[in-house]
């Protein structure tokens, strides 16, 4: 039986705007399991990105329960929460986020400076996610030596580093040109198969959407769509 990982039963997300309330999320009940690549698909101010910030404990809901790893949401100390995310969530933007002033190797080490490794525990978690990602000879590099492909690389090689179960992924190809968009997305596609991490994306981008074996379209805050996808691009 598939190990459910996520799930998510009645959420509502309320915004204040002024003297009156924006409701992202309506109602939303969905659930995942381990070893998922799915996506969230919908226009802007469907509630794609707001769930992500739920998922990963970067938000709280309104209403309804939100579990993940067996952990209310709702129920973390700030303090849960990041411990959450540090052990257990890696998280991929479309901004890249890396650190200018420092290398590679010290981008994707950053991630791991909160757990309890040895220096050399350190250097082969960095090293293979480096590996994973084709980028072993740029560790000296620093971001502005870097390419926007090279750029998503390290930001994959720092979120899958402590080998997260859940990686949440929002808009990781905006930025990308179709060719780095399809070897960042085969890379995210390998590391899925071969370390069983559950990926989910929020995305409107066509190119993502080939490689997703599950799409739940949103919208008005609400799951409209849910299908599981057959095709060449997740064998």
């Amino acid at each position: 039986m598939e190990e459910k990982i996520i799930s998510i039963e009645k959420l509502v997300k309320r915004f204040p705007v002024g003297k009156t309330e924006f409701v992202a999320l309506n109602n939303l009940s969905a659930s995942f399991v381990r070893g998922e690549f799915a996506g969230l698909v919908g226009p802007s101010g469907s509630g794609k990105t707001t769930l992500l910030n739920i998922i990963g404990s970067l938000d709280t809901p309104s209403e309804g329960e939100v579990h993940v790893l067996d952990k209310s949401i709702s129920l973390l100390s700030h303090k849960q929460s990041a411990k959450l995310r540090n052990r257990h969530i890696g998280f991929i933007f479309q901004t890249y986020n890396l650190l200018p002033v420092y290398t590679v190797y010290e981008n994707v080490e950053f991630a791991l400076l909160l757990q309890k490794l040895s220096g050399p525990e350190r250097k082969k978690a960095v090293m293979d996610a480096l590996e994973w990602v084709g980028l072993t000879d740029k560790i000296k590099s620093k971001p502005s030596m870097l390419s926007g492909g090279e750029c998503q690389r390290v930001a994959i090689a720092r979120s899958m580093v402590k080998r997260p179960e859940i990686v949440l992924a929002d808009e990781p190809t905006a930025n990308l040109d179709s060719k780095n968009s399809h070897h960042i997305l085969q890379t995210m596609k390998k590391l899925n198969r071969e370390l069983k991490t559950t990926f989910i994306f929020a995305t409107h981008d066509e190119k993502v959407m080939q490689y997703l074996d599950r799409i739940i379209s949103l919208e008005d805050g609400k799951v409209v769509k849910d299908e599981l996808i057959k095709n060449s691009k997740n064998q």
